[in-house]
């Protein structure tokens, strides 16, 4: 339970940083694989490719936008269609890849975002680009700017978590900071948490040897009075944040343990998820966690799945990223819902960029790469106001531009901060001389009404 002083903080919050609707969703899971999914082979078909396959791509297609050093560097650009079949699913008939038969099964789930955009074309700008809403580093995380605005559904665990995991697929897979789930200029205590695999899953959490909860408590009491002593003279906010995350803490020492502990959890829960949600740091583990991290009110929970970059041997690669992902993606949505929690829980999936119709590395009868391609890609979207089995945004043939329905990563954003009941444009920040948001200064991203329930 919150204390009086908590309650009333957390609700002066609120009233301060725009919330100014009813909340669609509580919480949001960001299912974030990160290298940049193929589109073509999983989620937009393109017959077309086929009649054009191994030809150069028209340069009328290509046009004048952005291409990576990688693509420069090629003698040429051939079309490569997708070796995967695509069919309809649901009473929605959305089309889906046959390497991704679990989320075909929660097809009328889905409300698919065929048009996303991004300005960039490299790993990092873009990851900062999706996951910030800036190509700048050193700015808040989403999740920061959500915890920001909306405070703690727990007192014993963090508002805001991180979990990661290696995929089966790219194997030289880029690395991940902290600057990704970092709170930049927002107070510290609104940045990621990330929980390990291996060993402690929060670092320096137990107590070193000889010192009991009696002595730990008697510690930070004692921590506690000085920084309430430094923080009366100073008036130093980051001196409140360090109290709090002490007593947070402190707090997790029991709470961290009870959440990893899955014994509780019955055999039809593993057989949902997949075998690999036995094994801590897996995609499948993450997910479960995901699960009950959501249960027990943390605001934000973010996964990362690396190994999505697939510039040679795409066919093999893919297939098993989505061997890793697909099952238990779907296990998580149909887990949510069966438990009544997917109607105010927002899941997000999707990677910072998609994939080009043209080939990158070797080109075989068996074997082909894409490279990275901002212009557009998909994600999708699901629970939490969702109106499931919807889509928006079209392509054109070659699945290079998008020729209906642009969205914008902001416009993303835009829709993720309206479901959690909070105005894009009143949750603000002042910052260098300005109201700064996540969804930028320069323009009134849209909310993506059609896709609302």
């Amino acid at each position: 339970m919150f204390t009086r002083r908590e309650f009333v903080s957390t609700a002066l919050a609120l009233l301060a940083r725009g919330q100014s609707r009813p909340p669609r969703a509580k919480r949001v899971i960001f299912l974030f694989q990160f290298g940049g999914p193929s589109q073509l082979d999983l989620f937009d078909p393109k017959p077309v490719l086929e009649t054009f396959a191994g030809q150069e791509i028209p340069a009328s297609i290509q046009g004048e936008g952005p291409i990576s050093g990688l693509t420069r560097e090629q003698k040429g650009r051939p079309i490569v269609p997708a070796r995967f079949t695509f069919a309809r699913h649901g009473k929605s008939g959305l089309p889906l890849s046959e390497l991704l038969p679990h989320t075909a099964k929660i097809a009328d789930e889905l409300a698919m975002v065929r048009s996303a955009t991004t300005d960039a074309v490299a790993h990092d700008p873009a990851l900062l680009f999706l996951q910030t809403g800036t190509q700048l580093p050193g700015r808040p995380s989403a999740g920061s700017w959500v915890t920001y605005g909306l405070g703690s559904e727990s007192r014993d665990l963090p508002a805001y978590v991180v979990l990661t995991s290696k995929g089966s697929g790219d194997v030289d897979t880029q690395p991940l900071g902290s600057r990704l789930w970092g709170s930049g200029f927002l107070p510290s205590t609104h940045q990621g948490v990330p929980f390990r695999a291996a060993g402690d899953p929060v670092l320096f959490l137990g107590d070193p040897p000889g010192v009991d909860r009696g002595a730990r408590r008697a510690m930070l009491d004692a921590v506690g009075a000085l920084n309430g002593e430094a923080l009366a003279r100073s008036g130093d906010p980051e001196i409140d944040t360090r109290i709090a995350q002490y007593e947070l803490a402190f707090r997790m020492q029991a709470s961290v343990p009870e959440l990893l502990d899955l014994r509780g959890e019955p055999e039809e829960t593993f057989a949902l998820y997949g075998a690999d949600a036995r094994k801590p740091g897996t995609y499948a583990a993450n997910c479960l966690l995901a699960r009950r991290m959501a249960e027990r009110g943390v605001r934000f929970i973010q996964l990362f799945h690396r190994g999505w970059d697939q510039h040679g041997d795409l066919p093999r690669q893919l297939r098993a990223q989505c061997k890793d992902t697909d099952q238990a993606t779907a296990a998580l949505v149909l887990d949510l819902k069966r438990r009544g929690l997917l109607e105010d829980t927002l899941i997000v999936w999707g990677g910072e960029f998609g994939r080009t119709a043209y080939c990158q590395g070797k080109l075989t009868k068996d074997t082909y790469g894409r490279d990275h391609h901002g212009r557009c890609f998909t994600l999708w979207m699901a629970g939490g106001g969702v109106k499931g089995g919807t889509s928006i945004g079209e392509t054109d043939d070659f699945g290079y531009n998008v020729t209906r329905d642009p969205v914008p990563v902001r416009d993303v954003h835009a829709t993720m901060l309206h479901l959690l009941g909070l105005d894009p444009e009143r949750l603000v920040y002042r910052f260098q001389g300005l109201d700064q948001k996540l969804v930028g200064v320069e323009g009134r991203p849209k909310v993506l009404s059609r896709l609302l329930d």
